[in-house]
């Protein structure tokens, strides 16, 4: 105990590099898997063909080899890309395939009679999604989107494997330097429970306030 203390600075510098990681993960996801999802469903038929390829070739390559790909690959490629962007790269990939997966199959949920009674109103396309279709998808998105968050703050800690010093990363240094792998560990494990412990919970309040809302 007296170990994690004197560490505790050093294991909080992790945590910071973690939640950076994974905020603009899930920014960056989100975003893709919005757009992603609608174009799987309204967007031209070479455009369906193309997400539907990205999507599929991404959700079904284990998250460490799409890290692998884009940290070594642009390298031989001439292409200097460090392990932090390249960690962010693959996770927002992997994050927007899976919810462009959950756009779709929510999106596409919602009742026909609703794209007609906004086209009856006058709506265009844009209009049509934006204020009547995605705000009665919501409630259905956010559950399954709060898990992949939450897969993604712990997919972050595969970026020790690249050498950025997130939270597993600073946690592995410190065993090396000190010996007390037990206790540093487990400190490390409470460090990532209690951040996604607050995202779920962050994530059921959203979800009720999107309710009410709608």
């Amino acid at each position: 105990m007296q170990t994690v203390i004197e560490e505790l600075p050093l294991l909080l510098q992790g945590v910071a590099v973690t939640l950076r990681i994974s905020l603009l993960v899930i920014v960056a996801g989100t975003v893709a898997g919005m757009f992603g999802g609608l174009g799987l469903l309204y967007g031209p038929r070479w455009l369906r063909a193309l997400l539907r390829g990205i999507v599929d070739i991404v959700r079904g390559l284990p998250l460490l080899v799409t890290i692998f790909i884009i940290f070594y690959v642009p390298p031989a490629l001439g292409i200097e890309i460090n392990g932090f962007a390249a960690v962010v790269f693959a996770l927002s990939l992997f994050a927007g395939a899976h919810i462009s997966e959950i756009v779709r199959g929510t999106v596409s949920a919602v009742a026909r009679g609703q794209t007609d009674a906004a086209r009856a109103l006058g709506l265009t396309f844009w209009p049509r999604i934006w204020y009547v279709i995605v705000p009665q998808a919501l409630p259905a998105i956010i559950p399954p989107w709060t898990n992949t968050a939450i897969e993604m703050v712990k997919g972050s800690s595969l970026a020790y494997l690249v050498s950025v010093s997130e939270l597993l990363f600073q946690t592995y240094k410190i065993v090396g330097r000190t010996g007390a792998a037990m206790e540093l560990y487990i400190a490390a494990a409470l460090l990532y429970f209690g951040m996604n412990f607050a995202l779920s919970r962050a994530g059921i309040w959203l979800e009720r306030r999107v309710r009410y809302a709608t």
